[in-house]
């Protein structure tokens, strides 16, 4: 199985692609995480990526591109793998297609939109706590603190981050529906996209999403 999973942050597709990995015993491919990785290994592309982050500049798509091609040509990705946040854009998305074909790698099986709404996405974003210590993450609604306002592990004063707070989500998820928009339509039209409303409960959000990707199964 070779999938996408696209979404605004907040609508729990890290969270989804983590079951759904250990479900098909294949790797979650963040490509944050390729990023981390290859900086700490050192490796070619992860000194060009790390001279673009610490400047404060945006990693070029040449460069991310080659890092997901060696991901996805490794041994480790060989039965499939579930491409967690990337592409984001049009570009990203023909990059990858051309990187797939000059490696003779298998063509994507679906691409899956998870679906919420704008208003909740908000309210699941502002809702969130982190611990500046130890940095745990809380929700005062989903998962709060057993003290108010304090850290269950080390008692530490919780604080919001500034990229939870109303304002900045609202910013933030205004630049990911401007991007996002033309990659969905791009998906569509070639036959890819699955949509999964992803606004109900962890467990029931992934049994929609094993209704879509294996559909046999569930009919």
């Amino acid at each position: 199985m070779r999938v996408v999973f696209v979404g605004a942050p907040g609508v729990g597709k890290g969270t989804q692609a983590q079951r759904l990995a250990v479900e098909e015993k294949i790797p979650q491919v963040s490509t944050g995480d390729i990023l981390r990785d290859a900086v700490k290994r050192g490796t070619p592309l992860g000194l060009q990526a790390k001279d673009f982050m610490e400047s404060g500049k945006l990693v070029p798509d040449e460069v991310v591109i080659g890092l997901v091609r060696e991901k996805l040509t490794s041994a480790e990705c060989a039965q499939g793998y579930i491409l967690d946040g990337f592409p984001r854009t049009v570009a990203q998305a023909e990059a990858l297609d051309r990187m797939l074909k000059e490696t003779g790698s298998p063509g994507l099986d679906h691409v899956i939109s998870f679906d919420v709404p704008n208003v909740e996405t908000i309210r699941r974003l502002a809702g969130r706590r982190s611990c500046p210590r130890c940095q745990t993450v809380y929700h005062i609604v989903y998962g709060p603190p057993k003290r108010e306002g304090r850290c269950d592990k080390c008692g530490e004063a919780l604080v919001q981050r500034t990229d939870d707070k109303p304002e900045t989500v609202e910013a933030r998820l205004a630049v990911f529906d401007q991007q996002t928009s033309p990659l969905i339509a791009y998906y569509q039209k070639r036959g890819l996209l699955r949509r999964v409303d992803a606004t109900a409960a962890i467990d029931q959000v992934s049994a929609r999403l094993r209704a879509v990707v294996h559909p046999a199964r569930t009919a």
